[in-house]
C-alpha cells in the first residue's frame, strides 16, 4: 500500500505540538550543578602508589595520549647472603586530553587497580597544552573519584575475596593443635560426674586397705581405747562424754 502524501510532514507537525505544549525545563548551570550518574567519565584519575609502571594502559592507549618515564632501582637483600633486586620507580605519568576519546581502555587493561574514572568536568581551559594533566594533577582527580556501589545480597562473592578466605582458613586450621582429650581428664569427669557415688566406691576399693585379724563374732565400733604397747592417756569417761547415757549398774558389782 502506498504512503499517504505528506504523511511523514504530518507526523513531524506532532511532534513540534506535543513538545509546544511541554513546559521548558532549563538546568541552571553552573550554578546548579548537574546530578551526574555515578558512572560518568569525567576525567581520569591515578592512585599513584598502585602504578608499578607496566606500561599497559600507554601501549594499549589507541591515540597514544599517556606519557609515562621511570627509572629502575636496586633494592638490598632482605636477607644475608640475598639477591639484590630491581624495581621501576615512576617519573612521569600525564594524560592529554585534548587527545584522548574517552574510551576507558587504560581503566580496563591496568592490573593494579591505578587509573579510576572520576566525574569532574570542569577543566577546560583557553590553551590547549594546558589540557596535558601531569601525575599531581591525575591524584587530585582521584580524591572525586566515587565510591564503588555496593554488591547486590544475591550476587556471588568475588573470586579474590573467597580466595583469600580460603587461604586465611586453611592457615588457621594448620596452626591451631588437634584438641585432644587424655583418658585421665574423661576418668576424673567420670568420677565427679552425675555418677560419683559409682566412682567414689570405685576408687575406695582400688585403695588398699589395712590388714586386720579376722573375728568371729559381730563387728563392733572402733574404740577409744589405746592399742598394746601405748601408753593410755586419760580422758573423759564414756558417762562424761556428750551424747551418751551411764549404764546401771548389775547387782553384785559396786
Amino acid at each position: 500500500m502506498a504512503p499517504i502524501p505528506g504523511s511523514g510532514l504530518a507526523k513531524g507537525l506532532a511532534v513540534t505540538l506535543r513538545t509546544m505544549t511541554r513546559k521548558t525545563v532549563t538546568e541552571q548551570y553552573p550554578d546548579a550543578q548537574p546530578d551526574l550518574p555515578p558512572r560518568t567519565r569525567g576525567v581520569i584519575g591515578l592512585f599513584e602508589e598502585n602504578c608499578t609502571v607496566c606500561m599497559l594502559c600507554a601501549r594499549e592507549c589507541p591515540d597514544w595520549c599517556i606519557y609515562i618515564d621511570s627509572h629502575k632501582e636496586t633494592v638490598p637483600a632482605a636477607t644475608p647472603g640475598g639477591r639484590e633486586r630491581s624495581r621501576n620507580v615512576l617519573d612521569r605519568f600525564a594524560i592529554d586530553f585534548s587527545l584522548c576519546m574517552y574510551c576507558g581502555i587504560c581503566i580496563e587493561v591496568c592490573p593494579f587497580d591505578a587509573l579510576f574514572w572520576s566525574p569532574e568536568f570542569e577543566y577546560a581551559e583557553t590553551d590547549i597544552r594546558e589540557l596535558t594533566h601531569e601525575r599531581d594533577k591525575l591524584r587530585e582527580w582521584m580524591w572525586t573519584v566515587p565510591a564503588p556501589p555496593a554488591l547486590d545480597p544475591a550476587a556471588e562473592e568475588p573470586k579474590e575475596i573467597a580466595a583469600a578466605r580460603k587461604t586465611a582458613e586453611k592457615l588457621a586450621a594448620q596452626q591451631t593443635p588437634p584438641v585432644t582429650e587424655p583418658l585421665a581428664d574423661e576418668q576424673a569427669r567420670a568420677a565427679y560426674g552425675p555418677t560419683g557415688a559409682q566412682g567414689d566406691s570405685q576408687q575406695q576399693t582400688d585403695q588398699p586397705r589395712p590388714s586386720s585379724p579376722p573375728t568371729s563374732g559381730p563387728t563392733s565400733p572402733p574404740s577409744d581405747r589405746p592399742a598394746a604397747g601405748d601408753q593410755a592417756q586419760p580422758g573423759p569417761s564414756a558417762s562424761a562424754r556428750p551424747g551418751t547415757s551411764p549404764q546401771p549398774k548389775q547387782e553384785g558389782q559396786e
